[in-house]
């Protein structure tokens, strides 16, 4: 089976830890997104999908719970997804406000973010990341 080698970005949270950045492509731009293993779904700015995406739907659960905070969440179908060359067509979107995401970033000097990647995408794709080289690989098909 063919694998997909996505380069990442890793940055530091001053001093206090690391997250790894990827490169995305949806609506036919390239944005940054977090990698967090520890995510069980992906999920994307609200106000993101909002501005790009033509069909919203209210989240099927009114709220999305994280670690830090519980949000309202909204939903659309993103026709295509691409980290690297690997391509996964009409992705179920939920979306959720990452702007206290993004505020920390910027305060620190690091790119804003429109995602961030979790387990359900890591999973279908067999996902392995490789910090000495700093590349997440890809299983090309979904499992």
């Amino acid at each position: 089976m063919r694998t997909i080698s996505v380069p990442l970005i890793l940055i530091n949270l001053n001093d206090d830890g690391f997250h790894l950045l990827v490169e995305i492509a949806v609506f036919g731009a390239k944005y940054w997104a977090v990698v967090d293993t520890g995510a069980s779904r992906s999920v994307f700015d609200k106000g993101f999908i909002e501005q790009n995406s033509k069909e919203i739907l209210a989240g099927d659960q009114s709220n999305a719970t994280t670690l830090f905070t519980t949000s309202a969440t909204i939903q659309t179908v993103i026709p295509k997804l691409k980290i690297g060359k690997l391509t996964i067509k009409k992705y179920p979107a939920v979306a959720l406000d990452l702007e206290t995401v993004n505020d920390a970033y910027v305060s620190l000097g690091h790119p804003r973010v429109i995602a961030i990647l979790g387990s359900d995408i890591f999973y279908d794709y067999q996902a392995k990341i490789n910090y000495k080289k700093l590349k997440i690989f890809f299983s090309a098909k979904k499992l």
